[in-house]
């Protein structure tokens, strides 16, 4: 079957106030087609004057008509707005899956599985919207029957969003789907290397009839767009999710007005593989494993990724093909091994394709085993004791996700608990479902994201404590007096 013919590129301006205008200083950004390296279309710079129109935008959405058009509007209204989204995700999925390809340069069929994934996440916290109706005014169990206490929830305000480029729109919507459905509204800045679906999802706004300045999607820069976004002080929180360093940018300009933050930050994810045979024979069981494994990865298909049954894209800038080109031949010179691949595929001469890399003979101390590639490539240390393996995952400052692979249900139960991260898989790697809590510890960032801690993060609350007794409210007495 032939590849899909690429579509037009739409060229979108700044989605502000629910509608489009060019940035204040006109200038725009290219979108290179990571897979060909052909400029296909391209996206407006924001810049902080852009900023300053979006926030005031968004600002003045939350409080329009004292919040009962959106924030102080009952959940099930604000339900409504992100089925409406999620339906017209549906009904566009192949056109926004494959403008993601060509933006991003992951696999169509990857790309399709997103877009379902992204509006299965506006339907989630649709419902979570309306449930919020039913759970506000819970009351608190006092010790004395002369007060009465309930605890409220209610949006934090306006929220600034950052999003990265590996998977454009559906991080977008982890963010946007939880932050809207709390009643906040949302300054959307993704990344510049890959923003073509978030544009479009201010094009679903605006069919759905959303009310201007609820969602404001602003496209540039980290320097020009994304850090006034952080230090502006209109904006009640930042939720962000890239590289540890931009984390602690990020991080240093909240702090100034204390503005929370919820960061999702890099990682370096060990997955433990065991034996499960006599310790005896762990460098026999280790050869095999490398064996399969290197047999396994020549069949991963590395192709354009519209050609069906694509495995492996490209990666999605010339900058992050070199820094992981940079990240391998360290390696190398270091003294590891580099045992299959390394380098561009024979038969793709353009395009920023990487060939999966599997690296042996690795260091603690080595560079690739310290630091976060995000590219195709996997270390692989072997390890003689249960302890042992245990040290050798928790010797990171990253503490994202872990897994264990072992028939031994009580040695995963104890790896479970001795990984120190946010997320453990048994037996898998990176399932991810709307309804379980994801985020990390350490250098990782920390704050939770989809599930009811998603929602949570974009909430505060309110205690409101009534006196009901008969007797006047005099000077402060202790409780035991009362």
């Amino acid at each position: 079957m032939a590849p899909p013919t690429p579509p037009e590129v739409p060229r979108r301006g700044l989605f502000i106030g629910g509608g489009w205008r060019e940035p204040s200083l006109g200038r725009r950004l290219p979108v290179v087609n990571p897979a060909t390296e052909a400029t296909i279309g391209d996206i407006p710079a924001a810049t902080a004057e852009d900023v300053e129109l979006a926030v005031a935008a968004a600002r003045e959405a939350f409080s329009r008509d004292g919040g009962r058009q959106w924030s102080r509007a009952p959940g099930a209204a604000r339900a409504n707005f992100l089925r409406a989204i999620a339906a017209k995700i549906k009904d566009k999925k192949s056109d926004l899956a494959l403008l993601e390809t060509l933006d991003s340069g992951k696999p169509l069929d990857e790309a399709n599985g997103d877009m379902e994934d992204v509006a299965a996440c506006f339907e989630y916290y649709a419902d979570l919207a309306e449930a919020l109706d039913r759970k506000q005014r819970s009351p608190i169990s006092l010790p004395m029957e002369n007060f009465k206490s309930y605890a409220l929830k209610e949006p934090i305000g306006v929220v600034g969003l950052i999003t990265p480029w590996n998977y454009p729109l559906l991080m977008a919507t982890w963010k946007v789907a939880p932050a809207l459905a709390a009643g906040c509204t949302a300054v959307l800045k993704p990344s510049e290397l890959a923003s073509l679906t978030c544009l479009e999802l201010g094009a679903i706004c605006v069919e759905i009839g959303l009310p201007p300045g609820v969602l404001n999607i602003i496209t540039g820069l980290g320097p020009e767009a994304g850090a006034p976004l952080a230090s502006h002080p209109h904006v009640d929180k930042i939720a962000f999710t890239g590289s540890t360093e931009t984390g602690k940018r990020i991080m240093t300009a909240a702090a100034q007005m204390v503005k929370p933050v919820s960061l999702e930050l890099g990682g370096k994810s060990p997955l433990i593989v065991f034996d499960d045979v006599d310790i005896d024979k762990a460098e026999k069981i280790a050869k095999l494993f490398l064996d399969r494994l290197v047999a396994w990865v020549k069949n991963v298909k590395v192709s354009d990724p519209l050609e069906e049954g694509c495995r492996l894209g490209s990666v999605v800038s010339e900058g992050q093909y070199e820094k992981i080109k940079k990240f391998i031949s360290t390696a190398r010179s270091e003294g590891a091994t580099i045992l299959y691949g390394g380098g561009r595929p024979q038969h793709l001469r353009r395009g920023f394709f990487i060939e999966p890399t599997i690296i042996t003979n690795v260091s603690t101390s080595m560079q690739i085993w310290r630091e976060e590639v995000f590219g195709p490539v996997i270390c692989v240390k072997e390890f003689r004791t249960e302890s042992e393996a245990v040290e050798l995952a928790n010797d990171t400052h990253y503490g994202l996700a872990g897994g264990v692979i072992s028939n031994d249900q009580d040695r995963c139960e104890r790896i479970t608990k001795a990984i120190q991260a946010g997320i453990v898989w048994i037996n898998c790697s990176q399932p991810c479902f709307v309804q379980a809590p994801w985020g990390g510890n350490k250098r990782s960032g920390f704050g939770r994201e989809l599930g009811e801690w998603g929602l949570d993060n974009y909430m505060t609350v309110k205690q409101v404590t009534e006196y009901c007794s008969d007797e006047p409210w005099g000077w402060y007495r202790p409780p035991s007096k009362l």
